[in-house]
């Protein structure tokens, strides 16, 4: 069985948590622009960071037989920077133009307030003039509301409702995002957000089409083999492989491949080789490098 996770944060996580990625089964992965946990002061530290995904981490991922692909956006979190978050914009077209760039996002609501308001429409707006599709965050607090507000905004901008994936649902805001054309995606999570049971049982009571199951592991509490861990679940309640694969591979990699810049025949598992270097870097530390033939 092969997965693909389609929103975790690898740039938080350790170089053990590619290979036990890799071990699971897990081939591809998408990185979504995220916050950096403390403000950041200047838009120097946005470059810096935007150039770590598309430079590093995929080096990284691919050290350990994983392909790399990133979304690009001004994360709700720092959204309410007014000043600073116009200067990111100014830069984003130029990061949304680089080959593993399958998305603008995430983008969203954090407290709901109008300066978040501002910059996801303009990052919609972004999106459609580039043919990107958009991937949206709803909010940990007032998540129905928040979602109800995003789903509005989403309409009214006239974005195409297929080219948008609603993440980070449950069991209250699923059933909004049902009424529209938007992708459907999935946090799981150890205590918080979803469990695997409990996606189980919503691919159980609202099928298979446009779900999206993924991780959105970060250095928080979280877990980066939680995408597999839900194919074990989904196995365990009767799903065909078939059915395992189209939620936890196809289903993803069809979202992202509406950029022309991923497909599910581009996804394979890379062959290793550990003797590469990223700017004079390897991610050894002594170790003897493995080289796997062909």
């Amino acid at each position: 069985m092969q997965y693909f996770d389609p929103h975790i944060h690898m740039l938080s996580r350790t170089t053990d948590d590619y290979e036990n990625m890799a071990a699971a089964g897990i081939v591809g992965v998408v990185e979504p622009a995220f916050w950096q946990g403390q403000p950041r002061t200047n838009v120097g530290t946005f470059i810096d960071y935007f150039d770590s995904l598309l430079g590093w981490e995929p080096f990284r991922a691919s050290q350990f037989g994983i392909l790399h692909y990133c979304t690009m956006g001004l994360n709700p979190k720092e959204a309410n920077q007014t000043e600073l978050g116009d200067e990111v914009l100014k830069i984003l077209p130029r990061y949304c133009a680089k080959d593993n760039v399958v998305a603008i996002g995430e983008v969203g609501f954090d407290d709901i307030t109008a300066a978040e308001e501002n910059f996801i429409l303009r990052q919609m707006d972004l999106a459609k003039d580039l043919e990107l599709p958009v991937l949206i965050h709803t909010p940990h607090r007032d998540k129905l509301n928040g979602t109800r507000r995003t789903l509005e905004l989403v309409k009214d901008c006239g974005i195409n409702e297929g080219m948008v994936l609603v993440d980070h649902l449950n069991e209250q805001t699923l059933p909004l995002v049902l009424e529209t054309g938007c992708w459907r995606g999935h946090s799981i999570y150890p205590n918080t957000k979803m469990s695997e049971d409990r996606m189980v049982t919503l691919l159980q009571q609202y099928g298979l089409e446009k779900m999206v199951v993924n991780s959105a592991a970060d250095w928080g509490k979280s877990d980066p083999l939680k995408v597999p861990k839900t194919g074990a679940a989904m196995k365990a309640a009767g799903f065909a492989e078939e059915a395992i694969e189209k939620v936890l591979f196809y289903n993803p990699i069809e979202f992202y491949a509406q950029s022309g810049r991923i497909s599910v025949e581009a996804v394979a598992r890379p062959k290793i080789d550990q003797t590469q270097l990223f700017e004079d870097n390897s991610a050894l530390r002594g170790q003897t490098p493995i080289v796997e033939a062909g």
